[in-house]
């Protein structure tokens, strides 16, 4: 171990885990720093890499609303500590712990090129796979450190790892601080990555490296891009909005750990739904159990306990509907022996793709069309317009 590193670890002692828009892309001298969705938990991230003098990036506490918009927030931050020289935009490491680690597998799907490496200890990424939202792609470039705690986190992980992300597996039981840092401080972010791939649902979230994918049709399908999407668990839920929770949360009771995007359902975060249909539920996994044994959709009433009040919900129970089929998707690669830059899209009919100097000259190719020939570093903005592709400088 690194000289700081065993220092690190040895003031952390026995601390257990259990309980990073286009960036520069030079490296200033700033330093590796901590990113986290969740302000409340920079204090003990501080503590954890105080002797390494590493900054931690959190949005404002009033930005702890819907995920998204707290992507927006901490990616601002992030891009901030960038300008100003405190953090180096090739060693933005994502971090979460507990109910925030389905946050950090999340925000790598919807962001994957601001991050040099991930860590989620405990939690799951399970809600954000049931909710449609993990693509396999974006991950290609950010590997994941997660220190699972439930007992089917390890088949979870292997389901993840089969579907092609770079994921590490590891018990969360006896995990150190300094094990967790000497791990991120592995890995940097690539500058202008030879190969990219990634996917998404959402316009918000379209940046892929070098390449920003601008505008979409779903005519415009390309059968040689598959999805990547994480397929959801085939399971009976109550309709109440796609809510999240921990498998091994003692209860009593399901505690509501995560909600989706703009959620407008009934639930709360720190909701415990302690009854279904008038038979109480002790724990998550005997809700686990209930649920597993209803086939059909039909009515409901749930118990929810908030705070000190009791609230009565009527709901449905439902079956699992398939996640949206349209997505976009981006492949790009610079052959060097070629010196070419071939691209593959589905669904995209605009696009910018940034050309770093060391590229040039090259000949630009989008869907198997020679576009042409660039000499020149740059920004260049290729569309489909009548099923002709082109490309031209980008608008300034």
């Amino acid at each position: 171990m690194k000289s700081w590193l065993r220092k690190f670890a040895l003031a952390c002692g026995t601390i257990s885990l259990t309980g990073a828009n286009s960036f520069a892309q030079t490296r200033p001298a700033g330093k590796p720093a901590i990113a986290l969705l969740d302000a409340g938990d920079a204090p003990q991230w501080q503590t954890w890499v105080k002797d390494l003098g590493w900054p931690v990036i959190a949005p404002p506490a009033a930005a702890q609303t819907a995920i998204d918009a707290r992507i927006h927030a901490l990616e601002d931050a992030v891009q901030a500590a960038i300008q100003n020289g405190s953090a180096d935009a090739a060693r933005i490491y994502l971090a979460g712990r507990g109910d925030a680690g389905a946050g950090v597998f999340y925000t790598v799907s919807r962001l994957p090129d601001v991050w040099a490496a991930a860590v989620a200890v405990g939690g799951s990424p399970q809600p954000a796979i049931d909710g449609g939202g993990l693509y396999a792609a974006n991950f290609s470039h950010v590997p994941v450190l997660w220190a699972g705690a439930g007992a089917d986190d390890r088949g979870i992980a292997e389901s993840l790892q089969a579907a092609g992300v770079p994921l590490e597996f590891r018990p969360a039981e006896g995990l150190t601080a300094g094990a967790v840092v000497e791990w991120l401080a592995q890995h940097h972010r690539p500058p202008d990555p030879e190969a990219i791939d990634c996917e998404t649902s959402s316009p918000e979230f379209a940046r892929c490296y070098w390449i920003r994918m601008m505008k979409f049709d779903p005519g415009e399908r390309n059968d040689v891009l598959d999805s990547t999407r994480m397929q959801p668990r085939i399971t009976s839920a109550l309709d109440l909005g796609g809510f999240g929770f921990q498998k091994d949360d003692p209860g009593p009771g399901v505690l509501v750990s995560y909600l989706p995007p703009k959620y407008s359902g009934p639930l709360k975060m720190g909701d415990r739904i302690v009854a279904l249909d008038g038979r109480d539920i002790p724990d998550a996994r005997r809700y686990i159990e209930l649920m597993a044994q209803i086939s059909e959709e039909r009515p409901a009433a749930v118990m929810v306990q908030r705070g000190k009040e009791k609230i009565r919900i009527e709901t449905r129970i439902v079956l699992p509907k398939p996640a949206p089929g349209v997505t976009a998707r981006v492949q790009g690669r610079f052959l060097r022996e070629e010196k070419e830059i071939q691209i593959i899209s589905r669904t995209v009919t605009e696009m910018r793709v940034d050309i770093p100097p060391q590229w040039t000259p090259a000949i630009l190719n989008w869907n198997g069309v020679p576009l042409e020939n660039v000499e020149a570093a740059g920004c260049r903005l290729l569309t489909i317009a009548k099923a002709i592709e082109k490309a031209a400088p980008c608008p300034q």
